[in-house]
Parts: C-alpha cells; sequence; structure tokens
C-alpha cells in the first residue's frame, strides 16, 4: 500500500518544519518505510476534509486514515511490527510520558527563542493567521513571546535530565534512536529549521546528540532545507 503524509510547509514549499511531522518523518525512516509527502500551508483546511482534521500530520496508508502525529506512530507500530518505535506496555507508558513533558515544557521555550523567525519562514498568506491564533493562546503579542536569551535559559532548564541521560548513552533510547529521541528531536528540528539562534551550548550532550540525530537514517534531517538554504 501506499504511505502518502500530509506536511506542514513555508514560505518555500520545500520548508518542512512542523515538529510533529518531523515525528512522523523520522518513525517513517526508523522503519524503512517509503512514503510520498504532500505539501499543506494552515489555510488549506479543505485539503484534510477527508480526515475530518483540520492540521497536519495526517497519514494515510491505503485506505487508512491516521491524525496526531503520536497516533501515527502507534499505528505504523501496530501495522509495521519490525523495528517498534513506540513499542507496548512499560516501554509506551514511559514515552507517552516523555511526549507529554516535551510538549509542555520543552516546545514552550523553544516557541519563546524562535516565534518571530517561525512567523517569517511561514508562507505570507498564512501569517495573519498564524499571528492570530498563537496571540490568542498566549495572550499577548509574538513580540513579547518572542525573546532568545529567556527562552534559551528555560530550554537549558528543561533539558537537563536529557542532558543528564544523554552523557551515559549516544541516543535517549540507548545505543540506537527510537521514539523518545524522535519525539525530542521533531521540537528541535521545528526550532533549527526556521532559526538560526543557537538552542544550546556548543558541545553540550544536547548539542551533540542533535548533530547525531542529523545523520541517522541515511541523513533524512540532515539532508532537510532549512533556513540556512534559503
Amino acid at each position: 500500500m501506499a504511505i502518502t503524509l500530509y506536511d506542514l510547509c513555508g514560505r518555500d514549499e520545500r520548508l518542512r518544519f512542523s515538529p510533529y511531522c518531523w515525528r512522523v518523518r523520522m518513525a517513517l525512516a526508523h522503519k524503512g518505510l517509503e512514503y510520498t509527502t504532500v505539501p499543506w500551508r494552515f489555510l488549506y483546511k479543505e485539503a484534510l476534509a477527508f480526515a475530518d482534521y483540520d492540521k497536519v500530520p495526517v497519514l494515510t496508508d491505503g485506505d487508512t486514515v491516521v491524525t496526531d502525529s503520536f497516533e501515527i506512530m502507534r499505528y505504523l507500530d501496530k501495522a509495521y511490527p519490525a523495528n517498534p518505535v513506540l513499542g507496548e506496555g512499560v516501554s509506551y507508558q514511559r514515552v507517552h510520558f516523555f511526549k507529554l513533558y516535551i510538549e509542555r515544557s520543552v516546545t514552550p521555550a523553544l516557541f519563546r527563542t524562535v516565534a518571530l523567525d517561525l512567523l517569517a519562514a511561514i508562507h505570507p498568506d498564512d501569517r495573519a493567521y498564524f499571528r492570530e491564533t498563537r496571540e490568542a493562546r498566549f495572550g499577548m503579542r509574538l513580540e513579547d513571546v518572542n525573546n532568545p536569551e529567556q527562552g534559551r535559559a528555560q530550554l537549558k532548564k528543561m533539558l537537563a535530565p536529557v542532558r543528564d541521560q544523554l552523557r551515559s548513552s549516544p541516543f535517549l533510547d540507548g545505543e540506537a534512536p527510537s521514539g523518545a529521541d524522535y519525539l525530542l528531536f521533531g521540537s528541535m528540528m521545528w526550532a533549527y529549521t526556521v532559526s538560526l539562534e543557537p538552542l544550546v551550548d556548543a558541545n553540550d550532550p544536547v548539542d551533540e546528540w542533535f548533530k547525531r540525530m542529523l545523520e541517522v537514517h541515511e541523513a533524512v534531517a540532515g539532508k532537510a532545507i532549512t533556513i540556512r538554504d534559503l
């Protein structure tokens, strides 16, 4: 069956920056699955009507439609059980907890670091929508949310347990990357693709891990177009 991923794009169609889509892209690479992508923008709601959903990622696998990045990762484990990404039982519970930690602690710090760079990376036709929805979420203007120095300080604090883990293993999931790595990497890749702001200190264990993640699975992430290439 043919797998298709509906994937968020920016002002250049080649610029793919969604943290949730990067989770799925890494999971697909982990399993060695071939797929095609359909570029999608924030205002293309009608393009996802078939999924009864209004945001990406959306994955189709033949007649199967799956929404939400974590549910897609879980679907891939069930449909293609070789090389599990999330696992089952205790493994699944732990990676689900890590998902919540990333979304509630790490991602907000990253957003504060790159908010205005993210706005600039979005297609001009989508910027008013993005500004309106995000400012409603934060209760302030994006210019007031954006504070790279505070964002990095918050991120450094939030990543302390990750940093300690990476001192004893090359990846969060051990000797090779898997679900926990892809969850964090998706958010880090989100900021990396749209901004030149340094996210962590050079030679920090997280920085070294990120460089390794860019090279895994035949450098699927390392070969991606970023703001540096535009």
